[in-house]
């Protein structure tokens, strides 16, 4: 039974840590672009998004339709961006956990 005790101990330190890992995240920023860096957009890791910055040169009546196209790319390599990063500190996270083979982690 101590085994089971150990186990559950483990479990226990685990769900601890990757709380902790999962608040911060929400402090490491990622930056999105789009149209050569004409739109960027800054976002958590966690996904929220912090700042959009548009150049000049875009905010043209004419050109509406493209800069609604730059946004929505920036924001999506912002996501992309806060994607990965989340996922490289969950790797770093739960890589000395020994997990048993095909196990994953909920994130």
């Amino acid at each position: 039974m101590n085994n089971l005790d150990d186990i559950m101990a483990m479990a226990q330190n685990v769900q601890a840590e990757l709380e902790k890992a999962q608040a911060g995240l929400d402090t490491v920023e990622v930056e999105g672009a789009s149209g050569g860096g004409l739109v960027k957009v800054r976002a958590s890791a966690k996904g929220r998004i912090i700042g959009l910055s548009i150049d000049d040169s875009l905010v043209v009546p004419a050109e509406k339709q493209m800069l609604e196209d730059l946004v929505v790319a920036a924001f999506n390599d912002a996501r992309a961006r806060a994607d990965a990063a989340s996922s490289a500190a969950m790797a770093k996270m739960t890589s000395g956990i020994p997990l048993p083979p095909g196990f994953k982690l909920p994130f």
